[in-house]
């Protein structure tokens, strides 16, 4: 949740995750989500379905938390909610394997499936579209008007250097308009909206995030989005993954991707959706993530 011109920058990092109703506290709230039918059988553990900090850990439960009832009830089998407040702890727990079904970032992905044997199985639809952007966006009243005029100025993304489309492909417009680290700040908020409401507010001067985030309702019921304007805007390439872990039975992994693709198909599973801000989940495969790989060739220098 956001509040009116909230200090959105310097958030720090923190590990681990939390589960259902484990602290309020020091004005934070960290949270999880786990939900139980009675009718499931007690023997079989449950599938733990792991959702990256994208928003905070509150917003994360209360949108996924209807799909995870959905996927119980189609699987019989409990299905938990994992989250954590920041991308370093969801890391830690996407390499001990801790979520059997992960939604996550397209680095995430990439990373996971070289070191863990995750495998894609569907990809957001977000406004009608499996593509996303990056873009960067300043105020209109700050006189930036390219690129270029950021020389000196700061910049904020959203997460931390993990984030392949709040932070990665938007360096990569910065590289290809001649700026490199030295030319600017790099500040980073703690998700993708916060760090566009970090130039809205005045707290940096642009922000690198995805195309969807200004239209994102937690960010059109805080601010005014036309007073943005877009600096750059990157290629567009396939968007958000979900993958299941190494090992999934092929029948399990299976219902598990029929269950979410179809939701579009039912007036029920497209509020399941609207709740989680999709228009749909989509069948993807690996070498859609291949543009991907090579924008972390070119940035980050890593290799296949």
């Amino acid at each position: 949740m956001f509040m009116k011109n909230p200090a959105l920058l310097g958030t720090g990092r923190a590990r681990g995750g939390v589960r259902w109703g484990s602290l309020i506290g020091a004005g934070v709230v960290f949270l999880a989500s786990a939900w139980l039918s009675p009718s499931l059988p007690a023997a079989e553990p449950p599938l733990i379905l792991g959702v990256f900090p994208r928003y905070n850990a509150v917003d994360t439960v209360r949108m996924f938390s209807p799909m995870a009832e959905h996927l119980s009830r189609r699987l019989k089998r409990e299905v938990r909610i994992e989250t954590t407040k920041d991308f370093e702890s969801f890391w830690k727990g996407v390499l001990e394997q801790r979520y059997d079904v992960v939604h996550y970032n397209q680095l995430h992905y990439i990373r996971s499936h070289r070191q863990a044997g995750y495998e894609v199985i569907l990809k957001n639809e977000e406004f009608g579209a499996s593509t996303i952007a990056a873009v960067i966006v300043a105020r209109k009243d700050r006189g930036i008007r390219s690129l270029q005029d950021l020389k000196g100025k700061k910049i904020a993304f959203g997460g931390d250097k993990t984030a392949m489309m709040a932070y990665i492909q938007p360096t990569l417009l910065l590289r290809e308009a001649g700026l490199r680290e030295q030319d600017y700040v790099e500040d980073f908020a703690k998700n993708p909206p916060n760090a566009l409401m970090a130039a809205y507010y005045k707290q940096a001067d642009a922000a690198g995030v995805g195309d969807v985030v200004s239209r994102m309702p937690v960010v059109t019921q805080q601010i005014d989005i036309a007073q943005m304007t877009v600096l750059a805007t990157g290629t567009p390439i396939a968007h958000l993954p979900w993958a299941v872990k190494k090992g999934m039975p092929a029948r399990q992994r299976r219902e598990i991707q029929s269950a979410l693709a179809d939701l579009k198909n039912s007036a029920a599973g497209r509020e399941i959706l609207k709740n989680a801000q999709l228009t749909g989940l989509v069948v993807a495969t690996d070498d859609e993530y291949d543009p991907h790989r090579r924008i972390l060739r070119e940035i980050l220098g890593e290799q296949d």
